[in-house]
């Protein structure tokens, strides 16, 4: 599922991380990024899809 995430977040960083947390700070973050760069977003977007998020951790206990 994160190789989907990602090829999305390729193409639509907002969107991927939308995915990823929801709307959330992170998507936020990201629309300003993307209309700053295309490139930064896309940056941000593949960072927040990759990172080891401590919340599923926490649930896989």
């Amino acid at each position: 599922m994160d190789l989907i995430r990602i090829l999305v977040a390729i193409l639509l960083p907002p969107l991927g991380v939308f995915l990823q947390e929801g709307i959330r700070k992170h998507f936020w973050i990201n629309i300003l990024l993307t209309i700053l760069g295309y490139i930064p977003g896309i940056v941000h977007a593949v960072y927040i899809i990759a990172r080891d998020n401590p919340r599923d951790r926490i649930s896989a206990r």
